[in-house]
């Protein structure tokens, strides 16, 4: 066998150098197309208070308001008091002249005296026949005790009495009728004024009518309540109502003021209506009544029929094992969510309980510490690797 050239020991190390600049090559290929751990956002699951709530607007209105209507028909004199004077119970807040009766002329006058004369005398006639028939009546109620008349006599006798006495009471409802149509003769004759008294004290909260003006009997004059007698009127979607029971912790936001207020639910009214949303979907709602329990002071510039946002808590808790409403999905019937462990995505299925909105309880699958993936969406699988980055 040949010794190898000294031209072929110069190529062979050459050779050695690109098989391994070939190998290297394949190993930063594999390195370079092996799969990235995706980057997802993540939260700890930890121990802390947890409220669940249904929120929604409000308005506020006086629990008793009183509406001042004008008692009689007449012409009203112009109302002194502005929104927001206060007023005590008793005081005159409006005054009403009375529309008279139009005064009679002589023809009118003349005609009246004779209707009440002929009135008097009718009414002077009947009362004879009365007294006539009252006699007759006890002549033949003798005879008919001693049966000499018959029993037919007798009750004609009792039917005249009786058409007697009711013509005398028709003779003087006509006679009441002349000497009324008599009495209107002009000026002498106008009514007195009539003063128009607030029931309670309170605060005028709107005038109706404030310019001197006719009204007829009815009419509203006055609105009047007390600011510090308020309560809250939440509309509710009837299936949140039904969840509701009186004494319901709320919360009133956006009131004005720098700090939410206290309340109670007083009364979830028993009939719910229908009221159509901005969207233009019916829904079935129900008023929820709450009163205000934090101190008078701290809205005193809250007033009637104001707008509100209240959160209406229906359960809480000081201490549950909670994670963002973001981590869990569902998966079937169940809830679930993806937790990282070991760098992996891992599908672990849960048990949730109440919700925030922001927060849900679970009650099973997961532990305090757990690392939960958020918005996991179709881009995280099971055993997928994830690398967490920082929000």
């Amino acid at each position: 066998m040949n010794a190898p050239s000294p031209a072929q020991k110069k190529i062979r190390p050459f050779r050695w150098l690109s098989y391994a600049a070939g190998a290297a090559l394949v190993v930063l290929l594999a390195f370079g197309l092996r799969p990235r751990p995706a980057p997802v956002e993540t939260a700890r699951a930890t121990f802390g208070a947890l409220r669940a709530t249904v929120s929604e607007e409000g308005k506020t209105r006086i629990r008793q308001r009183y509406v001042v209507s004008s008692p009689v028909t007449g012409q009203l004199r112009r109302v002194p008091f502005k929104p927001g004077a206060e007023i005590a119970a008793g005081n005159v807040v409006a005054v009403i002249e009375p529309l008279a009766a139009s005064p009679l002329d002589t023809r009118s006058r003349a005609l009246a005296v004779a209707r009440r004369d002929s009135a008097v005398a009718a009414l002077e006639k009947t009362r004879a026949a009365y007294a006539l028939a009252a006699n007759e009546l006890k002549r033949v109620a003798r005879m008919f005790g001693d049966k000499t008349v018959s029993p037919q006599d007798y009750e004609s006798a009792q039917m005249r009495e009786t058409a007697a006495a009711r013509e005398v009471v028709a003779a003087e409802g006509v006679l009441r009728s002349a000497v009324a149509e008599l009495a209107v003769v002009g000026p002498d004759t106008t009514p007195a004024l009539i003063e128009v008294r607030t029931p309670v004290a309170g605060r005028v909260l709107h005038v109706f009518q404030e310019s001197e003006r006719p009204v007829t009997a009815g009419t509203a004059l006055l609105d009047v309540g007390d600011p510090g007698d308020l309560e809250v009127v939440i509309e509710l979607l009837s299936r949140d109502g039904a969840a509701i029971g009186a004494g319901t912790a709320v919360e009133f936001e956006q009131w004005g003021g720098p700090k939410p207020l206290a309340g109670r639910v007083r009364l979830v009214e028993p009939a719910a209506f229908t009221k159509i949303s901005a969207l233009g979907v019916e829904e079935q709602r129900v008023n929820v009544v709450a009163d205000i329990t934090s101190p008078r002071d701290t809205w005193r510039s809250l007033g009637d029929n104001y707008r509100v946002e209240a959160r209406v808590i229906v359960w809480q808790s000081d201490r549950v094992l909670k994670v963002p409403v973001s981590a869990l999905f569902r998966r079937g019937s169940t809830w679930a969510a993806y937790v990282v462990r070991n760098g992996r995505a891992t599908l672990v299925p849960v048990a949730a309980g109440p919700s925030s909105g922001t927060e849900t309880q679970v009650t099973d699958g997961l532990q305090e510490g757990d690392e939960v993936i958020l918005y996991p969406g179709d881009r995280v699988s099971d055993g997928q690797p994830v690398s967490p980055v920082k929000i």
